[in-house]
């Protein structure tokens, strides 16, 4: 072969071992997926050849600041209290939030008072009703440290309180898991009862204190104020129990068991955690599912919950 066709030969053959070898693909580095951006003046920065990174949006939740997110959701971090959806006012928690309803309650329990029980819990006085609270007013759910939970909820009142704030009513998973923590304990506190740590399980009950029947007169406004052996109210203010912290990262949900019975997203009437004089030792177990959706007593509450709000967090990549 004469030198020219031997110098042809090469070339070609030259250009197809090149083409074979910018066909394949790369070797994969570990971690080659995410590129370390070098230090502002390095070499490397300075390279016109560097690619620059490409930002990857993860979506991350974002909660209100009277919110816990747990996961993919958040929720409130203490029992709802009721305000004035228009004026912010707090409504007093004695009483059920519609207006029509407080004031019959309010008149039935004017006579009621001096009918039932011992001398002294006759003398014991109707919590106050504010006159606007007599009038026609709408109202939504507010999450607030040390403010009084509001009892006397229909399942109706929780389900409107917690849609005027924005939000809504938990479902069961969703309280559940809240209740039992970033460690999926039994009670907000651990793995095992212990008495005392939340409020519940106390040893009086309201109604058979003032009426001398623990069985009846559960709408009697003054219930939620009857004090227990040491002095202290049965119903306590959000937060009060300190020790009752369901814990998520470096935050905490107070009271998902006891002060309150907290209603559930179930439209066939659920209500989860205990209130304080229920006997029950089952911490985030506890349910009670035999009343309608309409029933109301001094120890039915609500917690609310949200989507939260969706942030877009960027990464790096090549």
């Amino acid at each position: 072969m004469t030198g020219p066709r031997i110098a042809a030969v090469a070339a070609l053959l030259g250009l197809t071992v090149a083409a074979v070898a910018s066909a394949e693909p790369p070797l994969k580095r570990p971690n080659a997926g995410v590129r370390r951006v070098p230090a502002s003046g390095s070499a490397a920065a300075a390279s016109p050849s560097a690619a620059a990174p490409s930002p990857t949006a993860s979506t991350q939740i974002t909660c209100p600041a009277d919110m816990v997110r747990v996961h993919d959701f958040c929720i409130d971090r203490y029992e709802a209290a009721l305000v004035d959806a228009k004026s912010g006012r707090l409504l007093t928690p004695f009483y059920p939030p519609r207006w029509a309803r407080a004031r019959t309650i309010r008149r039935i329990w004017q006579q009621e008072r001096a009918l039932v029980g011992s001398r002294a819990a006759r003398t014991m006085p109707l919590p106050r009703l504010p006159t606007w609270q007599k009038a026609v007013h709408r109202f939504k759910a507010v999450s607030r440290p040390a403010a009084v939970p509001h009892g006397y909820l229909t399942w109706y009142d929780a389900k409107r309180a917690c849609e005027a704030a924005g939000k809504r009513l938990c479902t069961r998973d969703e309280w559940t898991l809240a209740c039992r923590g970033r460690y999926d304990r039994k009670f907000p506190y651990g793995a095992e009862y212990i008495r005392g740590a939340c409020n519940v399980h106390r040893r009086f009950h309201p109604a058979a204190t003032l009426h001398g029947d623990a069985s009846s007169g559960h709408h009697d406004p003054r219930l939620n104020l009857v004090a227990g052996p040491k002095g202290d109210s049965g119903l306590r203010a959000a937060g009060a129990t300190s020790r009752c912290q369901s814990e998520w990262g470096s935050d905490a949900i107070y009271d998902m068991v006891g002060n309150l019975d907290e209603w559930i997203a179930d439209p066939n009437g659920e209500f989860r955690g205990g209130f304080y004089a229920r006997m029950t030792t089952k911490g985030c177990e506890a349910k009670v599912s035999n009343h309608s959706s309409k029933y109301s007593d001094y120890s039915t509450g609500a917690r609310c919950c949200s989507a939260g709000g969706a942030t877009a967090k960027s990464t790096t990549q090549n």
